[in-house]
């Protein structure tokens, strides 16, 4: 709860400072996006305390559910309008918007330990260890291709992948299905060849972001010489040039690298340390809790950060392609933080089961 907690206050000054300088420009309000950001941070809090309080293995029975709700939001997402060339948010009138995606992630994590727990002694079958997480896993991906959300679709993979090789699927059925997922890669550009030039220009933008300094390649330029500019100890909190109109979306995807130019190399390492020291607790848990469901759900949410982080941090710094994902519990994003803390009371229940 401690490291959960710092996480939050970290990433609300963090979030503030980053977006009062854009927040100002596009919408004439510094608090534009810190306001919003306090209400779900408060009314997540709310929720990671009540999810504290219930036993988790109520989450058996909603498994289902609210998997067979996230396919639909996943499906009603796909007719909502485009924003920055993708399709990822519902805009519910009068409250803001709903990222259909961050609700998969948490019902793919109890889908996969209702299942494993139920069958944990039949995992080695391809019946039972890898058919059921195969299909759930290709309706989800193929519907979070079709936004495209790519570094989405590789995170709930992820996830899932770990979740079931912790569960006891045979190394044997990874192997195929590294076999499997080239397959797939080949008969998604054929079936869906927009898919083709927009990973195309995310790859080439990655390897020489300098050769569209002004286009394709703006973002990670902009980032690195904010991570650069930051030195060892930063600029000091507040005082980022990048920020004003310089790095794109601060406040979101590329907070990070506002982090490293105010707070410097020792600023990172004390976000990526938090996040490290939180993975490490989570298993810490897992290892010791009451029954198999319950180790599997801490460990499929603390994987689920860890996971994230990695692939915003290395965004950021151009060591992946730009992917466009936010860094947990730091970016701007009032579904994906409420999710996150209701997942950790989740923890958090598992561990008062524990106790």
């Amino acid at each position: 709860m401690i490291l959960v907690l710092t996480l939050v206050g970290f990433g609300l000054l963090m979030l503030f400072s980053a977006s009062y300088a854009v927040a100002l420009y596009r919408r004439g309000d510094p608090y534009a996006y810190i306001r919003p950001q306090l209400l779900y941070a408060a009314l997540g809090l709310a929720a990671m305390w009540a999810a504290s309080r219930v036993d988790y293995h109520i989450y058996h029975k909603l498994a289902w559910p609210l998997m067979a709700l996230s396919l639909v939001l996943l499906v009603v997402v796909l007719f909502m309008p485009e924003y920055n060339g993708c399709k990822r948010w519902l805009v519910i009138p009068g409250v803001g918007t709903l990222q259909p995606s961050e609700i998969a992630k948490f019902a793919v994590v109890l889908v996969f330990s209702h299942i494993i727990s139920l069958n944990h002694s039949r995992m080695e079958s391809f019946s039972v260890g890898v058919l059921p997480f195969g299909l759930v896993l290709g309706m989800v991906a193929a519907l979070m291709l079709l936004e495209p959300h790519l570094s989405g679709t590789l995170l709930i993979l992820g996830i899932g992948g770990v979740l079931m090789f912790v569960g006891g699927t045979g190394l044997r059925w990874f192997l195929l299905a590294g076999a499997g997922g080239a397959a797939a890669i080949g008969a998604a550009v054929a079936i869906m060849p927009d898919l083709v030039p927009y990973a195309a220009d995310r790859l080439s933008s990655w390897i020489d972001p300098f050769a569209d300094p002004l286009g394709d390649g703006h973002q990670t330029i902009q980032s690195l010489y904010a991570i650069g500019s930051g030195g060892a100890t930063g600029l000091g909190l507040g005082n980022s040039r990048q920020k004003y109109m310089f790095v794109p979306e601060p406040q979101n995807d590329f907070i990070f690298s506002i982090v490293c130019e105010e707070l410097g190399f020792v600023g990172a390492c004390a976000v990526i340390l938090l996040l490290v020291l939180l993975l490490l607790r989570g298993i810490t848990l897992a290892l010791h809790a009451p029954d198999r469901f319950g180790g599997l759900l801490v460990v499929g949410f603390v994987v689920q950060v860890a996971l994230q982080a990695v692939l915003n941090i290395a965004v950021v710094t151009n060591t992946i392609p730009n992917t466009g994902i936010s860094l947990p519990f730091f970016s701007s994003g009032g579904t994906s933080l409420m999710m996150l803390l209701g997942e950790m009371g989740i923890v958090l229940s598992v561990s008062r089961a524990e106790s």
